[in-house]
């Protein structure tokens, strides 16, 4: 701990409570005796946030890396220094889990009590009854309530009627990591930031701050990003490895150990510490490694067209995905449907191609659970005499189904044919799993599952 005189605390306090990055250093050296290891980005975030303050940013996304600070900063640093400033602000702070919220904001009331900052802040004091870990208020009115991801904020609201800062809704991970991949759980979150969460603004004034890792090409971060609310976001995108090629914060991840995290798990590493929802290269499929080709190769060629179904028109689509297994052993994709239609208009296309394929051509067609995926596949059988078609239901979850097709495309054994519908392919294999759509993969791994039975059984 640095040995300073009266005077000089007297200074540096001063200065702590006027300017938010010195505040997050100052306020770091007494509460825990050395000085901070500071990075570059942490003076990005301290900016961005100021003009949250000062009201020059009213909405801002922040996309860092876990364990880079974000939380210290962003929340617990950032409501304080603001509750300093303007001690009647209300605040709403929310994270995918209730007791890390609720722990967010303890930390802050203890920070708020440091000898350190009343110093700073000399007037400003708690309310005697404020011991609650997810609800405190300070004397002049202020308030920080905190509440997990769907949790209920029924009575409580962020920011003031009236012209300068007044308080703000800060969001910090909403998504937890391993839920991040599921339809259902995402689009929980952004339901309830759209019914709930945004309803909590006291004023159309009162800032949005959201701070998060990526998980997915459709999380929260990304849906706002693309228009999802309707509002304009700033946007601070904070990569690991920057677009020079060095470690965002060296003390913590030298650049080896980055590329060595990226190698053992590279789409994880692509969304929480690229801020890209997928490897630039590709993931679990690698589609650069692909070659595409002109004309089929010479030689017998075992084909199978595996179809994905989409249960619905607005959203996902039908696939087909046609692959064949060459005598040597590589494996050649020849051809791709996709539509998004009703089903007669849906089952018209699987006849009309399996007509173009003609009978050498395998098919095979998920079975869904339940009576009603029976029904189909009795159906589309019926509609398909004279072929040779398999149903089955599907085992496993998307990534297990999709990784041995996945294996042959990264060492380079999958050619395609050129034709139209490679680009989309393409990209949805860099995106998976964590893109918004997965229906050619889901073909494609069905097709290949069965071109990949013994020859002799292939067309048992």
């Amino acid at each position: 701990m640095l040995e300073l005189t009266e005077k000089q605390r007297a200074a540096l306090s001063l200065r702590a409570s006027t300017d938010f990055y010195y505040f997050c250093r100052w306020m770091f050296l007494n509460r825990r005796g050395y000085q901070w290891l500071r990075s570059p980005h942490h003076k990005i975030l301290c900016d961005a946030l100021e003009k949250v303050f000062y009201g020059e940013t009213k909405r801002l996304i922040i996309n860092i890396p876990p364990r880079y600070s974000k939380t210290e900063i962003a929340v617990i640093n950032f409501m304080a220094w603001a509750l300093g400033r303007v001690p009647d602000a209300e605040f709403i702070h929310t994270s995918y889990s209730a007791r890390l919220a609720a722990n967010n904001a303890w930390q802050t009331r203890e920070l708020v009590q440091h000898p350190a900052f009343l110093e700073s802040f000399p007037n400003f004091g708690l309310k005697d009854d404020s011991k609650a870990r997810d609800e405190w208020r300070t004397k002049d009115g202020g308030i920080v309530y905190a509440v997990g991801a769907g949790g209920a904020i029924t009575g409580y609201g962020a920011g003031k009627h009236r012209t300068g800062f007044g308080g703000a809704i800060i969001i910090d991970d909403p998504h937890k990591a391993d839920e991040a991949r599921s339809d259902v759980m995402r689009q929980n979150v952004i339901e309830w930031f759209q019914n709930t969460l945004e309803s909590r603004k006291n004023s159309p004034e009162t800032p949005i701050i959201l701070i998060m890792q990526r998980l997915h090409e459709d999380d929260l971060s990304g849906w706002l990003l693309k228009g999802g609310n309707g509002e304009e976001w700033e946007h601070i995108c904070l990569p690991a490895i920057t677009d020079e090629g060095e470690a965002l914060w060296e003390a913590k991840h030298p650049i080896d150990e980055l590329k060595r995290m990226e190698q053992a798990s590279p789409y994880n590493f692509a969304g929480q510490y690229m801020q890209r929802p997928a490897p630039a290269e590709g993931g679990i499929f690698k589609p650069d490694q692909i070659a595409v080709i002109d004309d089929l190769p010479a030689g017998e060629i075992k084909w199978c067209r595996g179809w994905d179904l989409a249960s619905t028109v607005d959203g996902d689509w039908t696939a087909g995905g046609k692959i064949g297994r060459l005598p040597d052993g590589r494996f050649v994709i020849a051809d791709m449907v996709r539509l998004r239609d009703g089903p007669d208009k849906r089952d018209a296309a699987i006849r009309n191609t399996a007509s173009f394929d003609g009978r050498s051509v395998k098919i095979s067609i998920p079975q869904d659970p339940g009576q009603a995926g029976k029904t189909q596949v009795i159906y589309l059988t019926r509609e398909l005499a004279g072929y040779n078609v398999k149903s089955s239901p599907e085992s496993g979850d998307k990534i297990t189904r999709a990784e041995p097709l996945g294996s042959q495309v990264n060492i380079g054994n999958v050619m395609m044919l050129r034709g139209e519908w490679n680009a989309s392919l393409i990209n949805e294999m860099r995106m998976f799993p964590n893109g918004s759509n997965d229906d050619q993969i889901d073909a494609l791994s069905r097709a290949f599952s069965e071109v990949m039975v013994p020859r002799r059984s292939f067309f048992g």
